[in-house]
């Protein structure tokens, strides 16, 4: 335990421990903090007790604006980076508890940070999915492009990363993951015959787009322009689809929370993988549990309304194809994956309405109202909406959550 107070109801307890970027009104250098409680311990001012045969050599990258340099340090170096920090924040460890002067200059309080995002992430893959999305690994971040679920990864195969490269200039690849979700979808597109299209139980589908439009939680997404209305994002991404996939639908904005979630302090709510049937190709299989019990959630407040209204409670472990599987079948042309590239799963939706994660499906391609209270409903999305995407692990007493990831919808531009 530490010595820092923790609510049992924060999403950054003492296992979990997320890395971030912030500034402070009085110091705008962007930094590398970790969340506990309602904290962010500065690296920058503590880099110097990271002594371990990895870190002791690489205490610079805790001076750098992104995570990318220390992402791309790998594996090894994560892991004891964790364990200093595990060390200097627990009750028994009196070297940062007992220095009151170091603690006021290396904690800084939440409500006193701008937060940024984490990593530099250049240009972007995308899945084939209508997405309100809850997206998350390292280390997953919470993400959404407002419109519906999934998860996201920052990869943590060393073999597939360039450890040596501190190459800032990332990509975004966004999948398909979910079979709930493709289903749903399959059957309001194509009927319950055809709902998954052939490929589907055979491979991780995917799809790309843009990492310069990804933004950081609480940032307002503009509602795009495009060639045909009255729900832009939808009607430009059938309209466009064919024969190459979606491309003004997706691209204008991906919202991602600031805090980059350790797979370590994932580990504990691991589960038994799907049962995929067909049998995945060799390169696709792997037999260690890999699935995690991640609670979704998704909110939303209409404009005028004092109170948000819960809409969605999916989890990550309904996923169909695992991160591994993922990452295995994005690199298996040779393709390869830098430090501060951005993974997605895609939309996550369970097996229950209650559960299913994206409006498209909540209000089954509008043919259903979605209650929000107050004499207010929705079928999709609408300019004023502020959609707030939440997920977290529960422990015994603890959560080990990714933070809030919060948009507001603004009107399109007039061309």
């Amino acid at each position: 335990m530490s010595y820092i107070k923790v609510d049992k109801d924060s999403d950054f307890s003492f296992h979990n421990l997320p890395y971030g970027i912030f500034s402070t009104p009085d110091n705008p250098k962007h930094r590398i903090g970790v969340a506990i409680g309602d904290q962010i311990l500065d690296l920058s001012e503590i880099k110097s007790f990271f002594q371990g045969p990895v870190m002791s050599r690489c205490q610079d990258v805790f001076n750098q604006p992104t995570l990318n340099a220390f992402m791309a340090l790998g594996y090894e170096a994560w892991r004891e980076a964790r364990r200093t920090l595990q060390v200097l924040l627990s009750t028994k460890e009196s070297t940062l508890r007992d220095d009151v002067s170091l603690q006021s200059r290396a904690f800084v309080h939440h409500s006193a940070a701008t937060m940024h995002l984490p990593a530099d992430i250049g240009c972007y893959n995308a899945g084939f999915a209508s997405r309100l999305l809850v997206k998350k690994g390292f280390v997953p971040t919470v993400c959404h492009s407002l419109a519906v679920e999934g998860t996201s990864q920052l990869p943590r195969n060393k073999k597939a990363v360039k450890k040596k490269s501190l190459q800032t200039v990332g990509d975004y690849t966004d999948f398909y993951s979910s079979k709930d979700h493709a289903t749903n979808v399959g059957v309001m597109f194509r009927g319950k015959e055809n709902a998954l299209m052939p490929n589907w139980l055979s491979l991780p589908v995917g799809y790309h787009g843009r990492a310069s439009s990804v933004v950081v939680s609480g940032t307002p997404i503009r509602r795009p322009s495009g060639q045909m209305r009255p729900d832009p994002t939808r009607d430009i991404q059938a309209w466009e689809y064919v024969p190459l996939g979606p491309f003004l639908g997706k691209n204008f904005g991906t919202t991602i929370s600031p805090w980059v979630v350790p797979m370590e302090a994932l580990l504990p709510f691991v589960e038994s993988n799907p049962i995929q049937d067909p049998e995945p190709l060799p390169y696709l299989q792997h037999h260690d549990p890999y699935t995690f019990n991640i609670n979704l959630f998704v909110s939303l407040k209409g404009q005028g309304k004092t109170e948000e209204s819960i809409i969605c409670k999916s989890n990550f472990k309904y996923m169909y194809w695992t991160m591994k599987q993922q990452l295995a079948h994005h690199t298996v042309n040779g393709c390869n994956i830098r430090p501060g590239d951005l993974l997605a799963s895609g939309t996550i939706s369970g097996p229950d309405p209650v559960s299913f994660g994206s409006m498209l499906e909540l209000s089954w391609r509008g043919t259903k109202s979605i209650d929000l209270g107050e004499g207010i409903s929705r079928t999709f999305l609408e300019d004023g909406d502020e959609v707030t995407i939440t997920g977290f692990c529960q422990g015994d007493g603890f959560k080990v959550g990714f933070g809030s990831c919060v948009g507001t919808i603004l009107p399109a531009l007039q061309h």
